[in-house]
């Protein structure tokens, strides 16, 4: 099989061609949640060495979390950590268990309302009436009084900032009639979004038995949260909110120290104590997602812990430009003898931090490629990543336009194969 070699910044392209009807063997799948990947700059950023790792305190809770770098300690019981812009997942402690999320739903709650928003459904400076029901929730509270008329940026500051149930059930009210029909809403929702393991009985994270979420379900509800509604995410960043002459704090302490712009922490004595956040640095963003901690300060700590552990031990990787080209091939019966193959979009990569330099990028495609071609035709191709632990598929499209040969030309091409030419 033909090969051929591109030096790209010390990273390796090597082409792969099955001749004429023989099949590249090869079909590569990475699980992105985003099909055009938002462009992320490689940064320099401070690196903890693999020693600094190891000489920080055994942290354990049951079996530890599996990584693209190997096992990691943790004292979460259940734990998730992706990359925003490409969807690798760096850490995975039975991510897909169901649990009992407790407020972690309320990110899913903001979400429909986000939704309702974006519609025009409800706006922002609407009012809504408090009910007996919402007056009467017990557990973190915005102190609606009962009666009252309340705004839905109020209420959504309520929910986000001080995690009130109350607020919950006055937006679910309002927006569907019930706090039943509202949860309907959401169930109806989690499986257009890719949850797999959850199931909502209520809009509050109030313990039930029914109530269940897994911590990849809640980091696919975070990422599709900042995804689709960007314009009210920064409600999540704020640190403070008073309403009814009352101020308290953001819970999430990663948001309070500056460590992340969002999302929520959750506590129940089923769940134990659990955080979702989210921070960006360098333009690049993950999220986190950890349960079943036994107090606040453990949360704290091993949050930080993580988030910190997924910036410093990964990078992003641009491997190809949208439009770039990747390769050159050969044409068969064509006007020209070669076609150019580019990137049809962007090739981004999360990789363990000096992995760069250790891969080596294949090309399979079937050769030579037969004429006519159309620029911007999808070409059957598949990259492949050695050494860098990953596989992925992008679309590869002919770069201009090659018709086909005239038939004294094809004629003599033809010829020239059988008698062990070049085509």
């Amino acid at each position: 099989m033909p090969k051929s070699s591109l030096n790209r910044d010390r990273i390796s392209v090597q082409t792969r061609r099955s001749l004429l009807t023989g099949a590249s063997g090869l079909a590569f799948s990475l699980a992105v949640i985003n099909s055009s990947p938002a462009e992320a700059k490689t940064t320099q950023r401070k690196k903890k060495t693999a020693a600094s790792i190891a000489a920080q305190p055994a942290i354990s809770n049951g079996p530890p979390a599996n990584t693209p770098i190997g096992p990691f300690d943790t004292s979460a019981q259940y734990a998730f950590i992706m990359d925003y812009n490409t969807g690798t997942v760096l850490l995975d402690k039975q991510a897909d268990q169901p649990m009992h999320p407790s407020s972690l739903t309320k990110i899913m709650t903001c979400y429909v309302v986000f939704a309702m928003l974006s519609t025009g459904r409800i706006k922002l400076d609407q009012l809504l009436p408090v009910s007996e029901k919402a007056w009467r929730m017990q557990g973190s509270k915005m102190f609606v009084p009962l009666n009252a008329q309340v705004s839905v940026q109020d209420l959504i500051q309520g929910v986000i900032i001080q995690s009130g149930n109350d607020a919950c059930i006055v937006l679910a009210e309002g927006i569907a009639g019930s706090e039943q029909q509202f949860v309907a809403i959401m169930n109806d929702w989690a499986p257009k979004l890719g949850l797999k393991n959850t199931r909502f009985m209520n809009c509050t994270g109030w313990p039930d038995d029914n109530h269940l979420m897994s911590a990849h379900d809640i980091a696919l509800i975070a990422y599709h949260l900042i995804h689709d509604y960007p314009q009210y995410y920064h409600f999540f960043s704020e640190k403070e909110f008073t309403y009814n002459k009352i101020t308290q704090g953001n819970r999430n302490v990663l948001v309070d120290k500056g460590l992340a712009d969002g999302l929520k922490t959750g506590h129940t004595s089923a769940g134990g104590y659990g955080l979702c956040a989210s921070s960006e640095r360098n333009g690049r963003r993950i999220i986190l997602v950890a349960n079943g901690m036994s107090s606040m300060n453990e949360r704290a700590h091993e949050c930080e812990r993580l988030l910190q552990w997924g910036f410093n031990q990964f990078e992003n990787v641009k491997l190809f430009n949208k439009g770039e080209v990747i390769e050159t091939a050969p044409v068969w019966m064509g006007t020209s003898p070669t076609v150019s193959l580019v990137a049809g979009e962007d090739l981004l990569m999360t990789l363990p931090v000096g992995w760069r330099n250790k891969m080596k990028i294949s090309l399979d495609y079937n050769a030579p490629i037969a004429a006519p071609i159309t620029k911007g035709q999808v070409v059957q191709a598949s990259l492949s990543v050695e050494n860098g632990g990953q596989a992925i598929q992008i679309p590869v499209i002919a770069g201009e336009s090659v018709p086909k040969s005239g038939l004294i030309s094809r004629t003599f091409k033809n010829i020239g194969y059988h008698f062990g030419k070049k085509p």
